[in-house]
């Protein structure tokens, strides 16, 4: 098979396309042949040997695919050759085929193409986890998104927006905010045309009611005064590259709620809310009421300059390697 590979830690050009063994399949295992693969910033991450856990080379790199079941392992009774599934994985997804557990895999909605049910699962699943059960976002309620073109951000933009909430996109460029003016945003601010805490005051001189930060570095503080009294900011991640240091008294004074959001976490500690979530999201996506936004596509032999393309803050949305091409 082919398969993307990073042979050493570096930057996007140390991962090159090789012929590559099969993976076998053992028992409780599934083998998917990839069809398509999103691209995400952990993915630059661990190439760099940057990311909050490591993966000793050589691996392939990549988390998120859909494609079709080739083969099941003994005692693997939840899924069949033949079935359109998307999935998840530390690594791997970067191939023209993957091994991972059938607990990994959820099944693809007729209708639904195999690069948008690749770049689904993650961006949607922790945005609408984190409207849903983290925000409790209310209809009619304000809604900030930083870092509202990326993945997760676009992702919580448009769910935002389905919840029924007025949704305000932050983005660092004018193509980014039309995209999320696209889905949903209402309210759209360039943080680096100005200040970015005149610039919410300006829109919203009543405060909001939820940030939603994806991003943290130095669009955190602002952000967070701008809620209102008993106000919710939920860090989600910090594509910045730096974890904000919040002066706690704006806590104390604003009488907001500050929490965060990890899926293993969550998926540990709320598991009936994750069930739930997760059957009404598939319903959304579904009936197309919810598909993401796909910038951009390389072809797997560019995987190179599609990890380079989202390391450098270049992406829309997700990034998808047609693999099968």
């Amino acid at each position: 098979m082919r398969a993307a590979v990073c042979r050493s830690y570096g930057t996007p050009d140390v991962v090159v396309v090789e012929e590559l063994p099969a993976p076998d399949v053992n028992a409780g295992q599934v083998r998917v042949r990839v069809a398509a693969a999103a691209v995400n910033f952990p993915d630059v991450l661990l190439v760099a040997d940057k990311y909050q856990m490591s993966v000793p080379p050589p691996f392939v790199p990549g988390s998120e695919f859909a494609g079709v079941v080739e083969a099941v392992g003994n005692d693997v009774t939840a899924v069949s050759a033949g079935n359109r599934v998307f999935g998840t994985a530390l690594v791997g997804a970067f191939a023209e085929e993957i091994v991972v557990s059938p607990e990994a895999l959820t099944g693809i909605p007729d209708g639904v193409e195999d690069g948008a049910a690749a770049a689904f699962g993650v961006a949607h699943r922790t945005s609408f986890h984190v409207l849903r059960s983290v925000a409790r976002l209310q209809p009619g309620e304000e809604l900030v998104v930083l870092g509202a073109g990326g993945g997760v951000g676009l992702a919580a933009v448009q769910l935002g927006a389905l919840l029924g909430a007025s949704v305000t996109a932050v983005a660092s460029s004018a193509e980014k905010l039309e995209a999320a003016k696209a889905h949903g945003a209402t309210t759209l601010i360039d943080h680096r045309s100005g200040d970015l805490r005149n610039a919410l005051r300006e829109a919203h001189p009543d405060g909001v009611d939820v940030v939603v930060d994806p991003v943290g570095g130095d669009l955190a503080e602002p952000a967070l005064r701008s809620l209102r009294w008993g106000g919710r900011f939920v860090t989600v991640g910090y594509a910045s590259g730096t974890i904000p240091r919040i002066p706690l008294n704006l806590v104390m004074l604003k009488g907001v709620q500050i929490v965060g959001f990890q899926m293993l976490s969550f998926a540990t500690n709320a598991p009936d809310e994750l069930r739930s979530n997760e059957a009404e999201l598939m319903d959304l996506l579904a009936s197309g009421r919810v598909l993401p936004h796909i910038g951009q596509r390389f072809p797997l032999d560019d995987v190179a300059a599609a990890l380079q393309f989202v390391a450098d803050g270049r992406a829309i949305g997700k990034v998808v390697l047609d693999v099968s091409r």
